[in-house]
């Protein structure tokens, strides 16, 4: 199975959202650059980072080898995340907003329609299970196509290897994580706040951007809300 790619565009991806529930006071917007300056004038509160970064062969042994380290050292993980395994290609960018929304449940009050029913069904699901899931929400897929289309670049036929690829960076319980379907498990980055969210996942999406320093085609959007 293969869906259109998601375009890292706030105009396409807060449509998405508020065509499946989501109020429009939660708002995907720009992250110009990871200078203070820049990061200064993000609306706050922001609720996660999603990051559109160049697969490349660099990126893949370092996943790797990180999933191998966390194997042997182990991490914690909070029971309430939410994590869902990407089994659809091209599905990434709406697994990253749902990974954005799901963790954020508390503060974000989702309307009755396709998320509301996705995510009351996958609660107590483990991650397999959840991308299955996935897989036959036909209200979330019919969705996305019918956006995928509106991007401001002409959309790809499906099945075209696309390499780029979209991943989430949430705060639970005052950790850090990083969300990422592709991967067995989350991403434990440390320490972290509702208030800093945005300043400790820039420091994780600089080091995507340090091991591929010739590429510049890395977009940073953050999901926030009205304060």
């Amino acid at each position: 199975m293969a869906w259109l790619p998601l375009e890292s565009n706030p105009t396409v991806m807060n449509k998405f959202m508020q065509s499946l529930g989501v109020p429009d006071t939660v708002q995907i917007v720009d992250v110009y650059g990871i200078d203070p300056d820049l990061l200064a004038v993000v609306p706050r509160p922001v609720l996660a980072l999603i990051m559109l970064f160049p697969c490349s062969d660099k990126h893949s042994e370092y996943k790797t080898e990180q999933e191998k380290e966390i194997v042997k050292k182990g991490q914690t993980v909070s029971e309430n995340l939410f994590f869902l395994k990407q089994y659809v290609h091209n599905a990434c960018g709406t697994i990253a907003l749902i990974h954005s929304l799901a963790n954020n449940q508390e503060r974000v009050t989702i309307k009755d329609g396709y998320l509301k029913e996705f995510l009351d069904q996958a609660k107590d699901l483990n991650p397999e299970d959840r991308g299955h899931l996935l897989q036959k929400s036909e209200g979330i897929i019919n969705t996305h196509k019918d956006i995928a289309v509106e991007g401001q670049t002409e959309a790809p036929d499906p099945t075209d290897p696309v390499p780029y690829h979209f991943i989430a960076l949430v705060e639970k319980e005052g950790s850090l994580y990083e969300l990422d379907g592709r991967m067995s498990f989350p991403v434990n980055h440390g320490p972290s706040s509702p208030d800093t969210i945005l300043e400790d996942a820039v420091k994780v999406a600089k080091t995507y951007m340090d091991r591929d320093p010739n590429n510049l085609h890395f977009t940073l959007v953050a999901l926030t809300m009205d304060s």
